[in-house]
């Protein structure tokens, strides 16, 4: 029996327009992380279903998807965003169950994977190659082609916002995708194919196989006919990945992870950053790719910001996805022994204050409760790895030199931010910080959509988001004609 969210079929993969069973014929059972419970059965995808799925997806490039023009695949992204926000309800309630994100905060997910989808669909007819000046006798234009057929694996954090940013770009540039949802929260990525099925999207456009990252994800991975690939997840796995795609030497886009800080310099207003400062850490329970696990504050603003983070950590709840709090669980009982881990290591940090998780919360989801630490070494292991949970260290500096260094002072440059009233500074960080993106005096900048998202070091290398997403799923093809 279905749980009463879920209107799809679950244990099945969408191949060509249909659903069908694994050709493996097994499952696994999906687990509600905000107490434990079994939510239904997906497939257990095998490589042969990543075979027909790629098969699928070049049947589509030779067939109805491939020949529809520019404007004509935009229409398409506007019907499916259109009917994502129809759905919103629905798909929050589904994402909050699968990943153990606050209602509110699946509800958001859902208005950025619209967006996502509305705006690729108006930029898809603006995307132009140019003339080059050249030899007398010739004329020479460029040509942004589809790849062809993109793999696209993602995570459990963020299934819809992640699917609009890679997916949606993809689909807008002409490619055919397949897409290898993680095994922890794959609900809304079925849901996302059985509305696109609604819509009428052209059969193999898309294509969705469940299942394991080392099976189906491998077999993604190192399928000979996948032309792009985009992974966003652990470093590992990314390493993982390269290294199978290498092997047909095919371009592959990775976003894995970083330890983002935030700058808090002595002229910088606090009651404006204090919302981003705590809210940048705790969001989706810290398991953020981007999330600023790293406070790094003037000396002199350092007692002030430590007791206002403080205050505000103490109000922090944690429970029930559907109960809507601060903090959800985190993803499973296996990230919650990781975080635990690296709360084990903390002995030697000053614990500055905790949230609380509420009472009553069923003891079977994988609830931590957020911790705030001070640390005075930049070094400190909690402060150097990404720990994926609800942690956050404030670290002082005594000059915008120490900050910089700091900073920098990692293997990952996803994002960061710099708080000060003082504009020559905002400007000198801007470009000595060691980031895939520098915010000034916010941080997120509401998620957008329109803005290159990508890192630097163990963050991984391409772009995704804005109108640089679509230079990554395209290829460049230059024409010469000799006339005389």
């Amino acid at each position: 029996m279905h749980h009463p969210d879920i209107w799809f079929e679950t244990d099945k993969c969408f191949i060509g327009g249909t659903w069908c069973q694994s050709q493996g014929e097994k499952t696994i059972e999906l687990i509600n992380p905000s107490d434990g419970s079994p939510i239904c059965p997906i497939a257990q995808g095998s490589k042969a279903d990543i075979d027909d799925a790629v098969a699928a997806a070049h049947s589509a490039l030779d067939g109805d998807w491939g020949k529809l023009t520019a404007p004509e695949r935009g229409r398409f992204l506007f019907k499916l965003g259109a009917i994502v926000l129809e759905n919103t309800e629905k798909l929050a309630r589904l994402e909050a169950l699968d990943v153990g994100k606050p209602l509110s905060q699946a509800r958001a997910d859902v208005v950025a994977l619209s967006r996502y989808l509305e705006f690729y669909g108006g930029a898809v007819d603006k995307i132009h190659g140019a003339t080059i000046p050249y030899l007398d006798g010739y004329t020479v234009y460029t040509l942004r082609e589809p790849h062809g057929v993109t793999g696209h694996i993602i995570p459990w954090n963020y299934p819809m916002q992640i699917i609009g940013r890679s997916v949606g770009a993809a689909l807008a540039m002409g490619n055919a995708c397949v897409l290898k949802p993680a095994e922890e929260a794959c609900l809304t990525a079925l849901a996302f194919a059985d509305l696109a099925k609604q819509i009428g999207l052209p059969g193999g456009a898309l294509n969705v196989v469940t299942g394991r990252g080392d099976e189906a994800g491998a077999a993604l991975s190192s399928n000979k006919g996948v032309h792009h690939i985009s992974f966003t997840g652990s470093v590992a796995t990314g390493r993982l990945i390269q290294s199978a795609a290498a092997q047909n030497v095919v371009p592959v886009t990775l976003e894995l992870g970083g330890k983002s800080p935030q700058l808090v310099f002595e002229d910088a207003d606090l009651d404006a950053a204090l919302p981003f400062l705590v809210n940048a850490g705790i969001q989706n329970a810290g398991q953020t790719c981007s999330a600023s696990s790293r406070i790094l504050v003037h000396q002199s603003r350092y007692d002030e910001v430590v007791s206002k983070m403080a205050k505000r950590y103490k109000s922090l709840n944690v429970g029930p996805a559907m109960d809507d709090l601060d903090l959800g669980p985190l993803i499973s009982q296996r990230q919650k022994s990781i975080v635990e881990e690296f709360l084990q290591k903390a002995d030697d940090l000053e614990t500055i204050a905790s949230g609380s998780i509420v009472e009553g919360a069923p003891e079977g989801g994988s609830y931590v409760a957020p911790k705030l630490f001070a640390s005075t070494s930049p070094d400190h292991e909690l402060a150097q790895k990404e720990i994926f949970g609800p942690v956050q260290i404030i670290i002082p500096f005594k000059d915008e030199e120490e900050a910089v260094l700091i900073a920098n002072g990692t293997d990952y440059g996803l994002v960061s931010s710099v708080w000060s009233e003082n504009g020559a500074r905002q400007m000198r960080l801007a470009k000595r910080l060691r980031s895939g993106q520098v915010f000034l005096n916010n941080y997120g900048a509401g998620g957008g959509v329109e803005l290159p998202f990508g890192g630097t070091g163990l963050s991984g290398h391409g772009r995704e988001k804005g109108f640089e997403a679509l230079y990554g799923f395209s290829t460049l093809k230059t024409v010469a004609a000799r006339h005389g």
